[in-house]
């Protein structure tokens, strides 16, 4: 997840967005996996107070919240376990489980099959109880997203990366999907209503693609195993028609380059899904994009160049807040996670602090919206051994004043 800034890269076409239009495009008030409500009645946007001097765990926060450390790369999470928590924890969701509790599952972003996803459960009460491998032997786990069935799609980031299903619980083993295509993989996410996967890819000439699968099974799941990969194609105007890879599994030709006419993007990073439209980030133009899932056409929601408050640099995972924001997590820079609006305006929620050489990576919200986790994925060392797993508490659907 490198954010190094790519030269001579096209961007990728965009028209002018007017704030008559980002209010078309944001949310509705709750915070939805697409059709899925989140924490209903939410208001919209969110203003959580200036950021206080840094905590016990080096984190500066708003009033009313607090922090602690749930995991560290290479001790176990849990007194006497025996799972030892991964190094460079990347990209994250929770899901709820009976009785109250949840699981938070975690990427592991190392090389040469020493990647993987683990979990960390925790009880009702927010204890953590147990800690799991949920996929391993895999490489470069980056990004992912969470499916409305309750999986883990675990996005592996480099040139013969496929993106894997897991299971939370750790039950069942982790199943490659390669009908999502064989890329450079970074984030995805899922519309339920309209039965679409949409996937990013971390090139700087990379496509922004979608997903469809052949079959829909019960408890409204998608099979996965088979479907269509298209990349997107934008006009001036921002509509956007979708161009279909003839070879997902890149057998003998990149995905990217069998869509000649698919529109660049600059660096596809996090990707999420909230009442009817898609937001994905780029990072080397810092920007991040709202797609209208009802009219088929894109815009930018923010744009670092031109944003009046420019404070969101090296755009990376997204989530979405209960209050209606965009949680875009910072790839270095001053280590923020920033709340993104929908009226475009940034300002930063949280941030990490005495960790130059690392990123923010995972931001996912417990079930009940008012724990948010993530992690700074090499620590204050520069070390990917030394990666911290964060929850931070506080009233994240405070409204925007």
């Amino acid at each position: 997840m490198s954010n190094e800034r790519a030269a001579g890269v096209p961007q990728a076409a965009s028209a002018p967005l007017s704030r008559r239009a980002v209010l078309r495009l944001g949310f509705a008030g709750a915070f939805a996996l697409c059709g899925r409500t989140y924490a209903a009645g939410a208001p919209v946007g969110g203003e959580y107070g200036d950021l206080g001097e840094p905590d016990a765990n080096g984190l500066r926060l708003p009033p009313g919240f607090r922090s602690r450390v749930v995991a560290r790369s290479g001790e176990p999470p849990v007194a006497g376990g025996a799972y030892v928590w991964h190094s460079a924890p990347d990209g994250g969701a929770s899901f709820a489980t009976p009785g109250g509790g949840w699981i938070y599952v975690s990427n592991s972003e190392m090389s040469g099959a020493r990647g993987g996803v683990g979990a960390l459960r925790f009880d009702r009460r927010g204890t953590v109880v147990d800690a799991y491998p949920v996929c391993t032997g895999t490489t470069l786990n980056c990004a992912g997203g969470p499916t409305p069935w309750g999986t883990w799609l675990s996005g592996e980031e480099y040139p013969g990366g496929r993106i894997w299903e897991c299971d939370p619980t750790g039950r069942t083993p982790a199943i490659a999907r390669p009908a999502l295509g064989v890329f450079v993989h970074e984030a995805a996410a899922v519309d339920a209503t309209r039965g679409h996967v949409y996937l990013t890819e971390d090139l700087p000439d990379g496509c922004w693609y979608r997903f469809t699968p052949a079959a829909r099974g019960t408890k409204g799941r998608f099979d996965l195993s088979a479907g269509v990969l298209e990349a997107a194609r934008v006009a001036a105007d921002g509509r956007v028609t979708w161009l279909r890879v003839r070879d997902p599994l890149a057998t003998d030709a990149a995905t990217r380059a069998q869509v000649p006419d698919a529109t660049r993007f600059r660096g596809g990073e996090g990707a999420w899904c909230a009442n009817g439209a898609v937001y994905f980030s780029t990072k080397h133009d810092d920007r991040v994009w709202a797609y209208d899932l009802a009219t088929s056409t894109l815009r930018v929601l923010y744009d670092r160049a031109t944003s009046p408050t420019p404070v969101l640099r090296g755009v990376d995972n997204l989530t979405g807040a209960p209050n209606g924001d965009v949680l875009v997590a910072e790839d270095g820079t001053d280590m923020q996670i920033v709340a993104v609006a929908n009226d475009g305006a940034a300002r930063p929620l949280l941030q990490v602090v005495g960790h130059p050489r690392s990123e923010i990576t995972g931001p996912a919200f417990d079930p009940s919206g008012t724990r948010l986790y993530f992690s700074s994925q090499r620590g204050a060392e520069g070390d990917p051994r030394r990666g911290i797993t964060y929850e931070v508490n506080g009233p994240f659907a405070r409204a925007r004043r």
